[in-house]
């Protein structure tokens, strides 16, 4: 994903981009840690199943893998060109760079059945929290580190080089999506098929 994110921030200077790599992954601290503690609350209060979430977040990985896909050579979507453009770049660090395109709908949806499985022994939970919290602090510190060093991976790569990863990582980011979204209809089709074996019964 660095180079999904380079490509979504080219122009902007090497500050302002780990400015904005720090701001990623703290939004996808959160996230884990919302996923992994009240992931299914939320989902309960709203409705919303785990296929549902798989199905839409995989639309939205699909469409944003696609668009990059077939982008012209130097454009990848909705580039900061210079300084000024930092401001939108900032709102855009929680959607669409954070949520879906580094902690999607796979991530959120292992981190809710994580949770659900904990135990309700208080010693067994408490230790559990603590590994959960562990793990999401290490996940999110490799966000930030691969996203800050994107530019010196693209620099080690050459311009033609990062142009045909980040071709490569739209088409990966494509089937992610795709993947997805066959995951979330096969659990919608089993769910319909188990009911309606129990009504035939």
């Amino acid at each position: 994903m660095a180079f999904i994110f380079l490509d979504r921030t080219r122009g902007l200077p090497e500050g302002e981009r780990a400015d904005l790599a720090l701001r990623v992954a703290g939004y996808a601290f959160a996230v884990l840690l919302v996923s992994l503690f009240l992931g299914s609350q939320i989902l309960n209060f709203f409705g919303v199943t785990i296929p549902a979430l798989r199905i839409a977040g995989g639309l939205v990985v699909a469409a944003t893998g696609w668009s990059m896909l077939h982008a012209p050579p130097g454009v990848g979507g909705p580039h900061a060109e210079s300084s000024a453009d930092f401001a939108t770049m900032k709102r855009m660090a929680f959607f669409p760079l954070t949520i879906p395109l580094t902690t999607g709908p796979g991530t959120i949806a292992t981190a809710i059945a994580i949770g659900i499985s904990r135990t309700d022994s208080l010693d067994a939970m408490f230790g559990s929290s603590i590994v959960s919290l562990l793990v999401a602090i290490a996940v999110s510190a490799a966000i930030y580190h691969a996203y800050r060093k994107s530019s010196a991976m693209a620099r080690l790569f050459g311009e033609e080089g990062t142009s045909v990863v980040t071709k490569l990582s739209a088409f990966l980011l494509l089937c992610i999506g795709v993947q997805i979204i066959i995951t979330g209809a096969s659990e919608v089709a089993r769910s319909i098929l188990d009911g309606a074996s129990r009504t035939i019964q």
